[in-house]
């Protein structure tokens, strides 16, 4: 149990440094988009060869550049008071008091208690989806929020590993960590969308001949379209790291809501009923990204927020001793069920 638990903090110091490089990164990528919106203007506005589109860019980046991070370090603190708000706006959810649901205040309290953390608030969204996700970046904002759905259809065993889950992001520092990523996300993408917009408006000819006949002005358009390969570039990046920062953290979230309740089973009961049925309707996919899942697009998993349910049950089985319910519902991927049947060793262990 002392190496176990060693080795779940372990990855989560391990984690949180990586988590700290990728948002580092997200700021570089502010400083991209500063390079590339300079480029498109300076390429819009006058003609003269590549070089000197790039070098004037370059120049005029580290002019922008504090006013850039600032802009985009403002905006991060408005979220950061505002972000609970934001969320509760978008996705419609309603405080839920101890008289409206006596049942997950207890056993939030409960779970609360055992770790000596302060209870969070309690939010609701009135759908038949099943989901949850945590919200807030200190100790007065965070925020569980459930929906009725998964209130109505898990168990207590199975309601507490959830919250169990959501009480480690909030442990971990995931819930902060995920706020500022997807607010700096959101500037790269807004500025980034709003030049390639712009582009469709204008007129840029790739060449432009002088009137003693040279190509000086060749540059003009190469130094739009690369300025526009570089916003493309870093919203693409941007998208990466929002499913880098998630992905990684909904194991330790599992593997911590085990810690909590010492209940895998519990885990892997809740994960299948939620199996494709987590889609929140009308929800920003900046809010899905924090959810406990985020059902698959039918792309491939690589482009998923978060690992498969297939995964997690496998980690949880491997890991934590868990086991499949004596009739397990079916999850959204199918054709894995039974080879998950099929791994388990005596005791519903895998083998080794």
């Amino acid at each position: 149990m002392i190496g176990e638990a060693f080795g779940l903090y372990t990855h989560i110091r391990r984690n949180r440094w990586r988590s700290n490089v990728l948002i580092a990164g997200l700021f570089v990528l502010v400083l991209m988009v500063t390079f590339g919106v300079t480029l498109i203007i300076d390429g819009q506005t006058r003609y003269a060869p590549l070089d000197d589109h790039l070098a004037y860019a370059a120049r005029q980046t580290l002019v922008y550049a504090p006013i850039a991070l600032m802009i985009t370090g403002l905006w991060v603190l408005i979220g950061f008071s505002a972000n609970v708000a934001m969320i509760s706006w978008a996705t419609g959810s309603a405080p839920l008091t101890r008289e409206e649901s006596p049942r997950l205040w207890k056993l939030t309290e409960n779970l609360c208690i055992s770790r000596g953390m302060p209870v969070p608030r309690l939010a609701i969204i009135d759908t038949d989806a099943l989901n949850a996700f945590a919200s807030g970046v200190n100790e007065k904002q965070y925020t569980v929020t459930v929906t009725r759905g998964l209130m109505e259809t898990l168990d207590d065993a199975e309601l507490e590993a959830v919250i169990a889950h959501e009480l480690t992001h909030i442990r971990n520092g995931d819930v902060r960590l995920m706020i500022v990523a997807v607010l700096i996300a959101g500037v790269v993408s807004f500025f980034g969308e709003m030049a390639v917009r712009g582009q469709r408006f204008s007129n840029v000819q790739v060449t432009h001949r002088g009137s003693n006949g040279d190509s000086r002005g060749s540059g003009k358009g190469a130094a739009v379209l690369i300025g526009i390969g570089i916003l493309i570039l870093a919203w693409i990046l941007a998208v990466v790291i929002r499913f880098a920062l998630s992905r990684s953290r909904e194991y330790l979230a599992d593997a911590g809501a085990v810690e909590l309740t010492k209940n895998p089973d519990a885990m892997i009961s809740a994960l299948l009923k939620i199996s494709g049925r987590a889609d929140i309707p009308g929800v920003p996919s900046g809010v899905m990204d924090m959810c406990i899942e985020n059902d698959p697009n039918d792309f491939a998993d690589i482009f998923s927020t978060h690992p498969s349910i297939t995964k997690r049950i496998h980690a949880l089985q491997a890991y934590a001793g868990g086991h499949l319910p004596p009739e397990p519902p079916r999850i959204r991927e199918r054709e894995a069920l039974p080879q998950i049947v099929e791994k388990r060793g005596p005791w519903g262990r895998p083998p080794q």
